[in-house]
């Protein structure tokens, strides 16, 4: 049986860089073995391994069975010959998903199922696996804390290592794409009330398009944003307006004097020669109403029922572009179950070779298409659609995000 204190006390206690390692010998040592842990790369396409005695090749997020403890966000579970069970569960802080974690438990009689967990590729459910029995479902719950432990150390250990930044790259970023990552909050965020999911494309070699968000006990506010020009010199720029909205937003100063600071801020650097694009939007837990600033070229769409439709609000300059310019906040409101998706001008005007523009119906399209999927997949579906629509060398990077808005429940 898994001890679960015993586990988060070897992980609390061990060195930043050591996690992987630390989680696989104390589980070693309560009999668990076939440990390993796997973090999703920059473009969510594969999952790579940290660690481990010979840890393998990458695998595919959506064509293995821990891809798909990754995307569903439940354990898997895969009868193996010996009679034991190979249980993969996702890795996962506060609905940003990192990576999954597997063990191989061993198989007990009796009706001692984890109720309440999901089977995986081999038809199991509730910690059942077909054709075999059951592993502990306490077991199951333990290594599912494990992983959510797990997650929240990795987070913190990045600030003093760059092994779990390094096991995400697929292939090397470029600088751009360096400082943009790490200017990111995260790809995703989930509580009682939203979820969130963000995804930027080329993963590897962004520029100038970005994010933002942050949360207080009444509000959530949420920046997509996208820097003039190319490559260092756009990431650069966004950085600046990114850090310049943050300090005003911190400040607590409102939303249009925010967009003024960082107007300020762009326009002192660069007057006038380049400027940002962006689009602040503020959402109000216990009304649902948004308050938002249009400063460029983000389109926002609405998803309610089924219902499809672009949100139009005034559009303003972008930040930078004039010296000491005024913003004013306009608002729409968000009713239980709608579904928020916001798109840079590189998806909607991304380029097919024959020189089609993306547009809007494609994007219509693409918005109904993903309706089913979690919001934290509908960014990655829909740049998806966009890659194969546009031209082999287009050059421009697209940021989408979607906003699953649940509200306050009885406000």
């Amino acid at each position: 049986m898994i001890d679960y204190p015993t586990v988060e006390r070897a992980l609390r206690s061990a060195d930043p860089e050591a996690l992987p390692e630390a989680v696989r010998a104390v589980l070693l040592g309560m009999g668990i073995d076939g440990v390993q842990v796997h973090l999703a790369d920059y473009a969510l396409r594969v999952l790579a391994p940290v660690g481990g005695p010979a840890p393998a090749g990458t695998l595919p997020i959506h064509a293995s069975a821990e891809g798909k403890a990754f995307a569903s966000q439940l354990a898997q579970f895969q009868q193996q010959a010996d009679g034991t069970v190979i249980v993969t569960v996702p890795v996962t802080v506060r609905g940003d998903r990192h990576g999954t974690l597997t063990a191989r438990l061993p198989v007990v009689g009796g009706d001692d199922a984890g109720d309440g967990n999901d089977g995986g590729d081999d038809g199991g459910n509730s910690g059942r696996v077909t054709g075999g029995g059951d592993v502990s479902g306490t077991d199951v719950e333990a290594l599912q804390a494990i992983a959510q432990l797990l997650g929240h150390e990795i987070v913190v250990a990045e600030r003093d290592t760059d092994r779990y930044q390094q096991a995400r790259r697929a292939s090397r970023l470029t600088l751009a794409a360096e400082t943009q990552w790490q200017l990111l909050p995260g790809r995703a965020s989930r509580r009682r009330e939203y979820a969130l999911g963000a995804q930027l494309e080329p993963a590897y070699a962004i520029r100038g398009d970005g994010y933002d968000w942050a949360v207080t006990g009444t509000d959530l506010t949420l920046t997509v944003i996208n820097g003039m020009g190319e490559g260092t010199t756009a990431a650069l720029l966004t950085s600046l307006a990114v850090n310049a909205l943050r300090n005003a937003r911190r400040a607590g100063i409102g939303l249009a004097d925010q967009a003024a600071l960082a107007d300020q801020a762009v326009y002192a650097q660069h007057r006038g020669d380049l400027y940002v694009s962006a689009l602040l939007l503020s959402f109000e837990y216990d009304t649902g109403v948004v308050s938002v600033v249009d400063a460029g070229s983000p389109q926002m769409w609405l998803r309610r029922g089924r219902t499809t439709e672009r949100i139009a609000v005034e559009p303003q300059l972008p930040l930078g572009m004039f010296e000491e310019t005024a913003y004013e906040v306009q608002r729409f409101q968000l009713e239980p179950g709608d579904r928020l998706v916001i798109i840079s001008d590189g998806a909607h005007a991304a380029l097919s070779p024959v020189g089609e523009v993306y547009g809007t119906v494609a994007l219509h399209r693409g918005i109904v298409a993903s309706g089913l999927l979690p919001a934290e997949d509908v960014p990655t579906a829909i740049l998806r659609e966009v890659a194969g629509h546009r031209s082999a060398d287009a050059d421009d990077d697209a940021v989408v995000v979607c906003v699953d808005w649940y509200g306050r429940p009885g406000s």
